[in-house]
């Protein structure tokens, strides 16, 4: 990051992208459906989203990790309490690290809640392909215009049970290669070409050759209406069970069911960086936001949501800021 980063009244902006390598667990607490343990999903949409509260704990667990190797030494508090209280960079992007210091001063970082951008769905051939729609580019495009990072290349405009997608995708099927079948639903492509578009955001939002290499022939744009449907009734659901160790059975009501969001799913949140409120460390937006994107570059891989130890939740990360030339 540098000086160059995108400038919103007077904050630094970046777009932070999360690749999930593993199933995730946006957790929303317990539920009245069949579902036990939903993922959270925004009210209007019923999209997946991930909380800002949620990515800004990570995200100052990350670089407090990093801080634990610059405590001097002599010192007495232990390496993880003097990062979170003590390491000055620290508790100016995130705020005091105690509970007493708190009203002393907000941080200078903040994230908005991390939107889905597109999400990977079985197909008959190519195996699967990356779905997204009109209204989640365009809101994509409305986010990177407002931190100065974008537009997008042209969005196509896909209607019901149509598909755009890249003109020899792999994902390609029938005689005159112009159907796509994802689950069990037929899609007929359109005249579009996502080709500018799958390319944009290969280049962006994630940082492995292969997984570029596959963006750019597996996106496909789907209405909002087919959109919809896949992200609401195409996530994983686990059943989990305890059992009692001498009679091996199921324990009494430890029988309940799990929502995980595939492995490749993609969200997207909005890092804005402020001048720092500490007064005894004055530093620029710019200077925060390079701070928060070289902690996050060093790292490459952040574990978000539940079920850490069952290797959940594991994403790999990507800054996105003004000097990629989007």
């Amino acid at each position: 990051m540098s000086e160059s980063s995108s400038s919103l009244n007077g904050r630094s902006a970046a777009v932070l992208f999360l690749h999930a390598q593993t199933a995730l667990h946006p957790g929303s607490g317990s539920a009245l459906g069949v579902v036990d343990l939903p993922v959270q999903r925004e009210r209007h949409t019923q999209w997946p989203t991930i909380a800002g509260t949620a990515l800004k704990g990570v995200l100052r667990d990350l670089c407090r990790e990093q801080a634990k190797a610059e405590r001097p030494q002599g010192e007495t508090l232990s390496p993880r309490r003097w990062a979170n209280e003590k390491h000055q960079m620290l508790v100016t992007a995130f705020g005091p690290g105690t509970p007493e210091e708190s009203s002393a001063h907000a941080g200078a970082v903040a994230l908005t809640d991390a939107r889905i951008l597109a999400f990977p769905v079985r197909s008959i051939r190519g195996v699967f392909a990356w779905v997204t729609c009109p209204a989640v580019l365009e809101r994509l495009n409305r986010d990177l215009k407002l931190a100065k990072l974008g537009p997008l290349p042209t969005v196509p405009q896909v209607h019901d049970n149509k598909i755009a997608c890249a003109p020899n995708s792999p994902l390609l099927v029938g005689q005159n290669r112009d159907q796509v079948v994802l689950e069990e639903f037929e899609f007929k492509k359109t005249a579009d070409d996502c080709g500018e578009l799958a390319q944009w955001i290969a280049k962006h939002a994630v940082a492995d050759q292969y997984t570029q290499d596959r963006l750019r022939s597996h996106l496909a744009v789907l209405s909002d209406n087919d959109f919809s449907h896949f992200v609401r009734h195409a996530t994983e659901v686990v059943a989990r069970i305890a059992l009692d160790y001498d009679l091996k059975t199921v324990k009494q009501g430890a029988l309940f069911y799990q929502e995980f969001l595939p492995a490749e799913t993609i969200f997207y949140s909005l890092v804005l960086a402020s001048e720092s409120r500490n007064p005894e460390a004055a530093r620029s937006a710019a200077e925060i936001l390079t701070y928060l994107g070289g902690c996050v570059q060093k790292a490459g891989v952040l574990q978000i949501g539940g079920d850490e130890t069952t290797g959940k939740g594991l994403c790999a990360v990507r800054l996105l800021d003004g000097k990629e030339g989007v």
